[in-house]
């Protein structure tokens, strides 16, 4: 049981919010995480990041009872090792989003994630400013979407990532994709009904835990559905996009100063 006044069950993202711009993960973040844990709470890792990324994601979060991978298109219980979602978009269906998008804003760099082993290559164009290390193995538009994918990453060099979001919301219907952004310079296409908050509510379900009970850490607009469907309290870090800091319950101390570490551990000593 955890404590009264207490979150049942908190959810953070990783890259820019847990996770610092070297890529690291602190000691102490580490060990803040444990003893919310060992207070009863539950953590969730919520990330972009698809399940090719699973190992790394479980190093960056150790103590996390799930994960919830690919915007919330992956969901992973760990304790039971189950995949409790695992939703994918028809290539036919992201090449038709692909068409639209490009009719409006021009040309577009396209990778798809298509594989969920671990360390699978991304297929598609090749850019040389991807922040991450990737395998990427080139293909064509065609070849990308000849079956489903999990996501697909979509770059305008003619457009900021923002103005690109902004047109696909536009025209992307929602029961064909959901897009959304997560600092990579690229808009992400996912399958419809997928993002950040209904990956949460499988993880709640799972779990019995209302979603007024539910902390979220966040820094990018792909963490805003999760910052809408959580009710204990919606913490942004300092670093976090606009978007973000407009809806935001609370703001804690940047990636890079442990912010999420900071307020749990000022959380666990009220």
């Amino acid at each position: 049981m955890t404590k009264p006044g207490l979150p049942k069950l908190i959810a953070t993202d990783l890259d820019g919010t847990l996770v610092r711009s070297d890529d690291t993960v602190s000691a102490y973040t580490h060990e803040v995480l444990d003893r919310v844990r060992a207070a009863g709470i539950r953590i969730v890792g919520a990330t972009g990041r698809g399940p090719r990324l699973t190992e790394l994601t479980r190093n960056d979060i150790r103590a996390a009872d799930f994960l919830v991978l690919a915007q919330g298109g992956w969901v992973i219980d760990q304790g039971e090792n189950q995949v409790l979602r695992s939703a994918r978009l028809p290539g036919r269906d992201l090449s038709v989003v692909l068409e639209n998008l490009e009719a409006e804003v021009g040309p577009l760099s396209v990778m798809v994630e298509a594989l969920e082993h671990n360390d699978a290559p991304l297929w598609g164009d090749y850019d040389p400013t991807w922040r991450y290390p990737v395998v990427l193995e080139r293909r064509s538009r065609a070849e990308c979407l000849t079956g489903d994918v999990i996501k697909a990453f979509a770059r305008s060099f003619d457009h900021h990532v923002d103005d690109l979001l902004a047109a696909a919301q536009r025209i992307v219907p929602a029961d064909v994709a959901s897009v959304t952004q997560a600092g990579l310079d690229y808009v992400e296409i996912c399958p419809p009904g997928v993002d950040k908050g209904t990956g949460l509510a499988v993880v709640a379900q799972a779990v019995g835990v209302d979603p007024a009970d539910v902390l979220v850490f966040g820094d990018m607009p792909n963490d805003l559905p999760m910052f809408a469907w959580a009710g204990w309290s919606r913490v942004a870090v300092q670093n976090a996009h606009p978007t973000l800091l407009a809806v935001a319950d609370e703001v804690t101390l940047s990636n890079d100063e442990d912010g999420v570490a900071v307020y749990l551990d000022q959380l666990l000593s009220r």
